[in-house]
């Protein structure tokens, strides 16, 4: 069995295997299995899956089928995604289920004193790990499925008629649940779904807006709400705070809103990720008052790395018999068992590690916020919430003649579709790089989130990801990084835009097209000979060249990703350009679209007319070709077309006819006779074909120079300079070497002309007029080298 699982190629599941081997031999020393014979007839049959068929496979089979199902075949690419670390204590908690199993099937008494203490073990380690004393717990897999049974217990408590009238009893008094407006989104629907009520029963209560966290629920405005209520008949029931809201990880105003729900007899729930840190030595006033709520929902898996576990509701309650109704205790064992990988891990992790890997997020989130605040163009939004193992940050960027390119809040004076364009934008660059830094960092756990009021930021909670991927210090550090390594490419492609749009603007051809929502630095439209302009439609024609244009510009190798797709507003193709650098030329850039755009829409215009142009020819040949054979015909007679009396007659008196046949000039589009190749045996060049349309502006590149990149124009004026003044240098050098011994020359013996050379002396007559008729060729003339060409 050993040497079979040692064959699967998942550590994890090899491991879980001879984990679950051990633990069955300790658990079933004094048993023994029966191996009974089948003697009689097998159910084979077709309807029966092939899997089912036969006396079954072994553990090894189907351990390698669940390797397969998880990871995939061999042929399919293998997919980027986040595979969870389970340690040991994850595999505590993976045999925890398999020993729930094996629990189950025991007798009745041993059974229930076995859940018994494995279920007051457990919610006794917890209370008192995270500080609420004399509490009760309820395990659950849904995380909001405590709060709906916290609920329901609420609804017992305070309508004591209830379980006699129903519903009866909160039609004449309408219950009220009050939550927060940063709550998670689909909360409030999950109770009035759960519970039965009416939508009208939840009341969204507004952060604040003048003073405090924006992400922190308003208590001044709760009160009211709460009197306004009271007013109208109905009865507040439940309050639902956060410690750590889902989205930020800031933390309400505790000990406040407690002192609220005691006056006006209100059931306080708290919820958050901040509720971790009651477990460390040193815990925030705000956190720490969340010992004396109601009820609190806890989730240890991800906070350390257990798969599988549930979450757990702790509350107060003195009457068993609500709880009982309200379903927070249950009678049935298997519920009992829900406990049991909990109980496992717990005692393997201890107290220290327990509060090692809490301890270990919080400095990560610390780690991060304290690098993050050297990072220019970077705004935190948690900078008031130092305890908070929550980070939030987002892109900005000012410049001098602006209050701010992107602003959260808009300006009063400023219009509102130009505050809602830099908004996209700044949505766009801030999704750009949070999806970069995913691919980057994998172990960092980032998430891109949309905020109501802030838009497109970034979240690091170690809390919920840094057990279950493993992140260490030296991620964090590679993850700020990568940070200042993106950010001269998002304030580049920022300022090149307006420069971008500008260009595209003056280009004949060429439309700008406004899409706010991409991260580049924008995009562009071609528009051909049969644009219609007013229509929103997809255009097929349009549609191929901007295929062809993309596929040219891709083959440029340039630094510029380029994508295709419909226009922001219609069904057009228009071509995307992503992210630049400072060193782009957009001009380039925008001539080159213009000019690629528009060789592919006029050799298409020339493809469609030379193949209309064949078309015509191959006609006017058909007809020609019918007309030859009909003077042939008459020419050899009928009796020369009859199969035998034909070869006899060409035999006694051959026909000397000419091969007659149509060419195509595909140049000329001319129908022209074959009889200049057969008697010449060559095929005519034809005409001359015009020349492939070209751009007007073609720059020239330096050798390894990609495309669109401005050249170093200084370092190229200094080059070209000190180049010239090289070869001047050279050329005065040879005069003055050459030119005493020449004049010695011509002195003795006069100068030397080879044999029939007409040219006369510099002294002679001729030459004098032939220089006072051409003074430019008294100069020399220096090659230029092919350099500076």
């Amino acid at each position: 069995m050993d040497a079979s699982l040692e064959k699967i190629a998942d550590p994890t599941l090899a491991e879980m295997g001879r984990n679950l081997k051990e633990a069955m031999k300790m658990l079933e020393e004094s048993q023994s299995r029966r191996v009974e014979d089948e003697n009689g007839k097998k159910l084979m049959s077709e309807d029966i899956p092939g899997p089912l068929q036969g006396s079954g496979q072994d553990m090894v089979s189907i351990l390698q089928l669940v390797q397969n199902l998880m990871h995939g075949d061999e042929d399919e690419e293998p997919q980027s995604t986040r595979i969870q670390n389970i340690g040991e204590q994850g595999h505590m908690a993976l045999l925890g289920h398999s020993l729930g199993a094996f629990i189950s099937t025991l007798d009745k008494e041993k059974l229930r004193k076995l859940t018994t203490r494995i279920l007051s073990d457990t919610t006794l380690w917890l209370c008192r790990i995270f500080r609420y004393e004399n509490g009760c717990a309820y395990f659950h897999e849904e995380e909001r499925e405590g709060l709906a049974k916290i609920c329901r217990l609420a609804i017992h408590s305070r309508y004591e008629d209830f379980v006699v009238d129903g519903f009866n009893v909160l039609y004449n008094k309408k219950p009220v649940v009050y939550l927060s407006a940063a709550a998670r989104p689909g909360l409030g629907q999950y109770l009035c779904n759960q519970l039965g009520l009416p939508f009208p029963c939840l009341c969204r209560v507004p952060c604040n807006t003048m003073f405090g966290s924006q992400h922190q629920m308003d208590v001044a405005f709760l009160e009211k709400m709460i009197k306004d209520d009271i007013e109208r008949g109905r009865l507040p029931l439940l309050l639902v705070a956060n410690a750590g809201t889902a989205a930020v990880g800031h933390t309400d105003k505790i000990g406040r809103l407690k002192e609220l729900c005691e006056q006006y007899g209100i059931w306080l729930h708290v919820e958050g990720v901040n509720l971790a840190t009651l477990a460390l030595g040193y815990v925030s006033s705000s956190v720490l008052a969340t010992t004396k709520c109601d009820s609190m929902t806890l989730t240890p898996g991800p906070w350390l790395g257990l798969p599988a576990v549930p979450a757990v509701t702790l509350y107060k309650h003195d009457d068993p018999a609500l709880t009982l109704v309200a379903g927070l205790t249950s009678n049935k064992p298997a519920d009992k068992l829900r406990a049991l990988p909990l109980w496992l891990s717990l005692q393997y992790l201890g107290l220290d590690g327990i509060v090692e890997r809490i301890k270990h997020a919080c400095q990560l989130s610390q780690r991060l916020q304290e690098s993050l605040k050297k990072v220019n163009h970077i705004k935190i939004l948690v900078e008031d919430e130092l305890s908070s193992p929550v980070v939030v940050f987002r892109f900005f960027q000012e410049l001098p003649d602006s209050d701010s390119v992107l602003k959260a809040v808009p300006a009063p004076n400023t219009a509102p579709s130009a505050v809602n364009r830099e908004r996209h934008s700044c949505d766009a660059l801030n999704r750009w790089l949070g999806e970069q830094l995913k691919q980057l960092v994998p172990a960092s756990g980032l998430t891109v989130m949309d905020l109501e009021v802030e838009g497109t930021c970034i979240r690091f909670s170690p809390l919920m990801t840094a057990a279950v991927l493993g992140t260490r210090g030296e991620d964090v550090d590679q993850l700020v990084a990568c940070i200042e390594s993106k950010l001269p490419v998002l304030t580049c492609t920022l300022q090149l835009r307006e420069e971008f749009k500008q260009e595209v603007e003056g280009m004949a051809g060429l439309l700008y097209v406004d899409d706010p929502n991409w991260p580049g630095i924008g995009v562009v439209r071609y528009e051909h000979a049969n644009d219609d302009k007013n229509s929103l439609k997809s255009d097929p024609e349009g549609e191929n060249i901007h295929a062809a244009l993309l596929k040219k510009l891709n083959e440029l190798e340039s630094d510029l990703t380029f994508k295709m797709g419909p226009e922001y507003k219609s069904m057009k193709s228009c071509i995307y350009i992503g992210m630049a650098s400072d060193d782009t030329d957009v001009s380039e850039l925008v001539e080159t679209i213009a000019v690629t755009a528009r060789e592919i829409e006029e050799n298409s215009r020339l493809l469609e007319n030379m193949t209309e142009v064949v078309r015509k020819g191959i006609q006017e040949a058909q007809v020609q070709l019918q007309k030859a054979n009909e003077e042939r015909l008459l020419e050899e007679g009928v009796l020369r077309q009859i199969p035998v009396v034909g070869s006899l007659l060409n035999w006694f008196s051959p026909v000397q006819a000419s091969q007659k046949g149509r060419t195509f000039n595909l140049t000329a589009g001319s129908l022209e006779s074959t009889e200049h190749t057969y008697v010449y045996k060559a095929q005519g060049t034809g005409v001359t074909p015009p020349p492939t349309p070209s751009g007007t502006r073609i720059k020239q590149r330096l050798p390894g120079q990609k495309p669109f990149k401005r050249s170093l124009r200084g370092s190229d004026a200094v080059s070209e300079t000190s180049s010239v003044s090289h070869i001047e240098d050279l050329e005065r050098m040879e005069h003055l070497s050459t030119g005493p011994e020449q004049n010695t020359q011509e002195m003795a013996h006069g100068p030397e002309q080879p044999p029939g050379d007409s040219v006369p002396p510099a002294s002679h007559p001729e030459a004098l007029q032939n220089r006072a008729q051409h003074p430019e060729d008294n100069h020399p003339q220096v090659e230029e080298p092919e350099s500076l060409r």
